[in-house]
């Protein structure tokens, strides 16, 4: 068994046909798989969690085109690498040879000299790049490396496709098979797995060499992984359980918390930026308008850490997150903005009221458009009341403000101001 692979190297699947999940890309007909097929594949990124097949997509690819392969990383490579690489490449083209798939793994962790090395190859036809991403590309990947290639959004795996994955590596494993495992409960092996495939398999390996021929229960499987959890990994095992238990602290007011577990991902080696933008949201989506500060600070946090550097961001991570887990909290422009999404596939391409209409034109003022708007800052307090919404939608409350100071003053000057048409 030592001298084996880790039992998700060994299960990794080698074409479309046996690759699990994505059938929105891969599936019959499906937009990447039709590129694959014709051999006319764009350069990609993909993007989507850890564990869900990024790397072996890029794999099966190369293998399905039979072109060459070269693959970095982007935590180990550095622009003499891709070079290095770019000049392999310039070598088989002058030589005829198939056109390379260049894999760069993480490549939101690549600098921008890094990426601009990329670019230059990617422009005259060298390779054909497949970057893997954890992170929304948008931010992470240069505009002008990102319009060259298409992205592709992975999702997490279902939990019949982990399923799948169990029963399929203890049937299909050799080593596995001649163990005769019987998995009876699944719930923790994908609970622990968080949707990570490599994740999963990885857990399953371990439970079966710590437990011999026991049939696999929730329990047993818990007993013997817990304590032997990688601490955090910036690469993916629990990059989401240690972010995810981060945000829920600062949601739950606790600073003692949150900054423990923001010196659990300073460990870990995590990005200050990635920390900083989760902060950013954060400081909007459950804070809001019950201290609108909140997203100031964490705005200037972002921009303090892009400025600084490590490892003196720390302390601005410090006082930003401490003071977003200490502030009063509020969902309500969170859920305000859900409500008014609803709303709108709900009820579809409503008009809009003709007097609150532009009217640019002689035209458009001579049918009314515009017509009877009242201006108003031209009334006293800045204000007088008229329609906005939608004929059908007139009264709907979509804002209902928290119940904290802040927004205790926002809802009784909206009561003031609208009396009984909406719900304050």
């Amino acid at each position: 068994m030592a001298t084996l692979p880790p039992l998700a190297e060994r299960m990794r699947p080698t074409n479309l046909d046996e690759y699990v999940g994505q059938q929105h890309l891969v599936g019959k007909n499906a937009i990447l798989r039709r590129a694959i097929e014709s051999g006319n594949l764009p350069s990609i990124i993909l993007w989507g969690p850890p564990g869900v097949g990024k790397t072996t997509l890029a794999y099966i690819v190369s293998k399905q085109l039979n072109r060459p392969y070269f693959n970095l990383s982007a935590i180990n490579s550095g622009v003499k690498d891709v070079r290095d690489v770019i000049d392999k490449a310039a070598k088989l083209k002058e030589e005829g040879g198939d056109l390379p798939i260049l894999f760069i793994d993480e490549i939101h962790r690549f600098s921008k000299s890094q990426q601009d090395s990329l670019l230059g190859a990617v422009e005259r036809g060298l390779v054909t790049l497949i970057g893997a991403t954890t992170e929304n590309p948008s931010f992470e990947v240069i505009s002008a490396l990102l319009s060259r290639c298409q992205v592709y959004i992975l999702k997490p795996l279902e939990e019949e496709d982990l399923i799948y994955l169990l029963n399929y590596a203890v049937t299909e494993d050799e080593y596995l098979k001649s163990k005769k495992i019987i998995i009876q409960e699944y719930e923790a092996l994908l609970r622990l797995s968080g949707g990570d495939a490599r994740k999963l398999l990885n857990i399953l390996e371990l439970v079966v060499n710590a437990v011999a021929d026991k049939p696999l229960t929730n329990e047993l499987v818990l007993q013997n992984v817990q304590q032997n959890l990688a601490l955090y990994d910036k690469a993916g095992e629990q990059h989401y359980d240690i972010i995810s238990a981060f945000i829920k602290s600062i949601r739950g007011s606790d600073p003692n918390a949150a900054v423990y577990w923001l010196a659990r991902m300073i460990a870990g080696g995590e990005d200050p930026l990635f920390i900083a933008r989760r902060l950013l949201i954060l400081a909007s989506e459950d804070i809001g308008n019950a201290n609108p500060n909140a997203l100031l600070l964490a705005n200037n946090c972002f921009q303090a850490v892009n400025v600084i550097g490590w490892p003196e961001s720390r302390i601005i991570l410090s006082q930003t997150v401490t003071y977003l887990a200490s502030s009063a909290k509020s969902n309500a422009s969170y859920q305000a903005i859900g409500k008014a999404q609803e709303l709108v596939s709900r009820t579809g391409d409503l008009p809009v009221p003709l007097h609150i209409r532009n009217a640019p034109t002689k035209l458009m003022k001579n049918i009314g458009y515009g017509k009877d708007y009242k201006y108003a800052h031209s009334y006293e307090s800045n204000f007088i009341e008229q329609e906005f919404f939608p004929d059908q939608l007139s009264g709907t409350t979509l804002y209902e403000p928290g119940n904290n100071a802040s927004e205790l003053k926002l809802r009784e000057n909206l009561k003031r101001l609208w009396k009984e048409k909406y719900n304050y």
